[in-house]
């Protein structure tokens, strides 16, 4: 892992590093409106959207495979082990949607962002940036892990099993599976060519699937990130501001200064907000139910079916934790600003700067945070309460399975 140099200051499109380069293997450049070369913007472009006409036909089949198997009692347990992968799909093509409808407001943000950056060694030290970064990469490695390692082990798993049997333990046939089960309208195990087109067309598919989804809550990790670091930043002025009783002019200029900086950072969490609200309100739903299933599969399977499936559950678990843990911490954040405003000497101050500091902790009890529609804001408790709610889908599951 890539460790912060006390000699060197970070740039912010250093800390944009990861998922900008995820995004650019399949085809999405997020910063393609400074391209100079618009030739690889377009090809880019291309790439993105046949991959994902091409991954939501796959999808098309899995619904169709899952749809065949509801209709049989005896086959319904593919319907269940088919079901995570079906939700984890959607959400990734919904996300990648809702980037692609708010590439403006995405834009914006990151340009606002990156203008708010410290620039020098020792405004980063100020900023604190060091410690933030830290967090920010340790959470970004592990779910970058988790991520990959479920998409990896569904797609090549079969392969390597089967290549394993036919070429080192003496099997006379070599078993055509995939990782997926999906419906395809021709037979796709009739040869090893068309079976080895299949399968890397259903790696790619799932290799998308997997960015997309990875790619979108990194951003929201890294842009959560800043605007903490500058929440932070704010509290950290406001309680280390003297207020002298003899410099009102220079009070009431550093506040005003202040608020403007205060408010710029509630309209960057609106524009998150915009970007996420839909996708997460779907990610959350959705991480119910594949909680549920994949749990079901991991108490119901094989032992190497039980392994794969553990990947995938706890991708989906870190996944939700992460996304609530970092709504905790932007409401812990903007909330710390008016504790800070509180902590400073203005009893010393004018009757002016006091209205105007009250004014700025009214507005920081209404805390910055992330707001799913219909949804409280995201916090730790949602994650409590997303697993509380997979728990009972998971136990009204296995007592409809086990009564049958």
């Amino acid at each position: 892992m890539e460790t912060v140099k006390d000699n060197t200051a970070r740039t912010f499109m250093e800390l944009m590093r990861v998922p900008v380069q995820f995004y650019r293997t399949i085809g999405e450049d997020i910063y393609a409106h400074r391209s100079t070369n618009p030739l690889k913007s377009l090809l880019f472009k291309i790439y993105l959207y046949a991959g994902f006409i091409n991954f939501n036909l796959l999808v098309i089949g899995e619904l169709v495979f899952f749809y065949n198997s509801i209709q049989d009692f005896e086959t319904i347990r593919l319907a269940i082990a088919v079901a995570p992968c079906i939700g984890f799909s959607l959400v990734a093509d919904f996300k990648q949607a809702a980037m692609i409808r708010g590439k403006k407001t995405l834009i914006m943000l990151l340009d606002d962002l990156e203008d708010m950056h410290p620039k020098t060694l020792a405004r980063q030290k100020e900023y604190k940036l060091a410690n933030f970064e830290k967090t920010m990469k340790r959470v970004i490695n592990i779910f970058t892990f988790l991520c990959l390692a479920y998409t990896t082990t569904f797609s090549f798993y079969p392969a390597i099993k089967a290549s394993v049997k036919f070429n080192f333990l003496g099997y006379d046939t070599f078993d055509r599976n995939f990782g997926f089960l999906i419906w395809f309208p021709f037979n796709a195990t009739k040869n090893n060519l068309i079976y080895w087109i299949v399968y890397w067309d259903i790696a790619h598919g799932a290799y998308l699937a997997g960015i997309a989804f990875l790619c979108a809550d990194l951003l929201l990790v890294v842009v959560i990130t800043q605007i903490c670091m500058h929440f932070n930043y704010i509290s950290m002025r406001l309680e280390d501001h003297p207020c002298n009783s003899n410099e009102d002019k220079e009070n009431i200029e550093f506040l005003i200064g202040i608020i403007r900086y205060h408010d710029k950072c509630l309209k960057l969490c609106e524009h998150v907000n915009d970007l996420y609200s839909f996708s997460l309100l779907l990610n959350f739903l959705m991480a119910s139910m594949q909680i549920c299933f994949i749990a079901f599969q991991v108490t119901e399977s094989t032992v190497e079916v039980i392994i794969i499936y553990c990947i995938f559950l706890m991708t989906s678990m870190v996944q939700v934790f992460m996304v609530c843990y970092y709504g905790d911490t932007l409401i812990a954040a903007s909330l710390k600003v008016g504790d800070a405003a509180y902590n400073q000497k203005w009893f010393q101050c004018s009757k002016s700067y006091c209205t105007m500091l009250k004014l700025l902790i009214m507005r920081s009890q209404k805390p910055a945070s992330i707001r799913p529609p219909t949804f409280p804001p995201i916090s730790l408790v949602t994650y409590m309460k997303v697993i509380s709610m997979s728990y009972q889908f998971f136990a009204l599951l296995r007592t409809t399975y086990s009564n049958n």
